[in-house]
């Protein structure tokens, strides 16, 4: 589907540096079908040298930007924060979009009803033929009947603000998906499936990636926490060998325990269970698969290891619930910038008189409190009045100055003179001044937090991948409200979600 009446969409692809994100970028970009506004490749990597694709020549669409490298729900929130198209379309950095993937894209879009929040794309997983796969291989193939995969995944950008998007106290690639699909269709939307489909190749692994896995376990018990007892049930989740795990794991214990208090007879029994258990576990990995010599030794050796890993990442998570639970879902900001007037100062329209500023009750102590905290502190601020040539810029500084002198000192300003119609990129909901903020205060705009009164104050954050929380006032439109991810009743308490709690 191609022409005007074709869905705009931006793609996301969050990715630490595989070689295989060539392969998708170059499937992604080829073949039929309409091209996506923008291509978001956040780059996750601890250390982001060299360069993402240096020396590639790349679409003007095709943006790289920073990552805060602690996880792919970070790394996709920075990606959808960051596009203004009415879809964004998850993909991963290690699968490959076939001939006509955009056009069979724009088709699963085309004529979706308000009720929908996603379509999910199918995912295929080529196996090997003529052999049985193995247990790696197996395990990669279990994509294709995963319930909200964000392999390839596109949502309505609407329900993603309306959610507040991923929940990055999941770490990992692999509740962070399930957890946000429960969120939006608690909401009342539905997530459904298309026609198009995504190939899902299977990276090599070494013998030990079972056991690397069982870190997932972490975070099934916040997921327990925020959703339920029947979480799964609700994410399409299989309950799994949990039970038993716990069981091998108890044996062993018991078993070392024995030992270590010279009980021969108790030793032997936990000892002889936990190789029971671990025998069956072995059983039940080899028997669907190759069935090589390496195979077998493979599935022994990490049979051995996974009862207790598995074990011992769920009590992590168990012990740690309640903490990850208080946490804030994004990490506390790095800088905050204020929307001015309506914000910090009463609003008083086009205002350019200094003895006309009157602080926002509470304005002067939320302010001190993020100085205490050394946190760098901005403004920004649309002022049409000048564009309008109802006040001057020199009227602005003005009331600027006195602001200062009301509040104390800010660590920068951004202020837009123009009006709606001349098409800068700097008028809030733009994303220039609060670009223009981080750039010089020296910080990554994902790490930013924007407050202010108006859905265009939040809509400029998420232009920016910047965080947004509204505190509303009277002038402040009932929509805006309900579309705003995260709503507070005063400057405190919107600091208060940022940052935990004022000390």
């Amino acid at each position: 589907m191609t022409g005007p009446l074709a869905p705009r969409f931006d793609v996301v692809v969050p990715t630490i540096g595989r070689p295989s994100l060539l392969t998708m970028l170059d499937a992604l970009l080829a073949g039929p079908g309409p091209l996506p506004d923008q291509v978001l490749l956040v780059d996750d990597r601890k250390r982001r040298t060299p360069p993402l694709l240096a020396g590639r020549d790349l679409p003007s669409f095709v943006r790289v930007l920073p990552g805060r490298a602690i996880g792919p729900a970070a790394a996709r929130n920075t990606g959808w924060r960051a596009s203004s198209s009415p879809w964004v379309a998850f993909l991963d950095d290690d699968v490959v979009p076939p001939a006509g993937w955009r056009e069979a894209l724009a088709q699963d879009l085309s004529g979706l009803t308000d009720d929908v929040a996603a379509s999910q794309g199918r995912i295929v997983v080529p196996l090997p033929p003529g052999r049985r796969p193995t247990d790696w291989e197996r395990n990669v193939a279990g994509l294709e009947t995963a319930q909200w995969a964000t392999a390839d995944l596109a949502y309505r950008r609407s329900a993603l603000v309306a959610v507040g998007g991923f929940d990055e106290r999941f770490p990992r690639a692999y509740r962070e998906d399930a957890d946000l699909g429960i969120r939006v269709t608690a909401r009342g939307w539905r997530i459904v499936t298309g026609e198009r489909h995504i190939d899902h190749p299977v990276r090599p692994a070494d013998r030990w990636v079972s056991v690397r896995l069982q870190r997932g376990n972490a975070d099934d018990p916040l997921m327990r926490a925020l959703h339920g007892r029947d979480w799964r049930a609700l994410a399409g989740v299989p309950r799994g060998r949990r039970p038993r795990h716990l069981a091998i794991t108890a044996s062993a214990v018991l078993g070392l325990g024995a030992l270590l208090a010279r009980r021969p007879r108790l030793a032997a029994i936990g000892g002889g269970m936990w190789l029971a258990g671990t025998a069956e576990l072995a059983a039940a990995r080899i028997a669907p698969g190759p069935r090589t010599p390496d195979e077998a030794v493979t599935m022994a050796a990490s049979s051995a290891m996974i009862a207790p890993m598995a074990t011992w990442h769920w009590l992590r998570g168990v012990v740690g619930v309640r903490s990850r639970v208080r946490l804030p879902r994004l990490t506390a900001p790095e800088a905050v910038l204020f929307d001015r007037d309506g914000t910090l100062v009463v609003d008083v329209p086009y205002n350019g008189d200094p003895a006309k500023v009157q602080a926002v009750p509470g304005a002067k102590a939320v302010l001190d409190s993020l100085r205490a905290r050394r946190v760098p502190i901005g403004v920004v601020s649309n002022q049409s009045g000048v564009a309008r040539g109802l006040l001057s810029e020199a009227d602005v500084d003005a009331v600027n100055r006195r602001i200062e002198e009301v509040l104390g000192p800010f660590d920068h300003w951004e202020v837009c003179p123009h009006g709606p119609e001349d098409g800068c990129e700097c008028r809030k909901p733009k994303p220039g001044m609060v670009l223009g903020a981080a750039d010089a205060l020296g910080v990554d705009p994902s790490a930013v937090l924007v407050i202010g009164d108006i859905g265009a104050d939040v809509g400029a954050a998420h232009a920016a991948g910047a965080r947004g929380i509204l505190v509303p006032t009277p002038v402040t439109l009932p929509c805006e409200v309900e579309l705003a991810p995260e709503v507070a009743d005063s400057l405190e308490a919107a600091v208060s979600m940022a940052f935990g709690g004022l000390r």
